[in-house]
């Protein structure tokens, strides 16, 4: 029971890391060299809520295994605290930063005429700015994860 317990843990956070992986330094690229920033911004939030609850099943996942490993687990410890970290700021990015920016982007008729000074711009670039901090985190905790268990 302990090794699939095991497996689960490390398939689960494989999963959550390499989507995180794929689509920020893969998918995301590509989408936004091959169409106009708008259409671009348009397909990403389509596919952040996907991303978000992707995220948040697999962190959910890990957590539980790793907390049915309580004693076996080297690293303990630490491990429960990344992985915290982790679904807090994906938590985060799924239920505040990622309904503010889709608000935000209703409100801003099109990012490649609108000025990046024009105040409703300036804001979706902080989010997105908090976004990217929260994302890369959950990245280097998970590998740093992937790597201890």
């Amino acid at each position: 029971m302990t090794a699939a317990i095991t497996a689960l843990l490390r398939l689960s956070l494989a999963f959550w890391v390499g989507g995180v992986a794929i689509f920020t330094f893969i998918l995301t690229p590509i989408i936004f060299s091959n169409e106009n920033r708008d259409v671009a911004g348009r397909i990403v939030g389509y596919l952040f809520p996907g991303y978000f609850r992707w995220g948040l099943a697999c962190g959910a996942v890990a957590l539980v295994c790793l907390l049915l490993q309580r004693g076996v687990t080297r690293h303990f410890i630490v491990a429960v605290v990344l992985l915290a970290v982790m679904l807090a700021a994906t938590s985060f990015q799924a239920f505040y930063i990622e309904p503010k920016a889709a608000a935000l982007k209703k409100e801003i008729p099109s990012f490649q005429t609108t000025p990046k000074d024009h105040p409703l711009r300036r804001e979706f670039s902080r989010l997105h700015g908090i976004s990217a901090v929260c994302n890369l985190s959950v990245f280097g905790a998970g590998a740093i994860l992937v790597v201890l268990l």
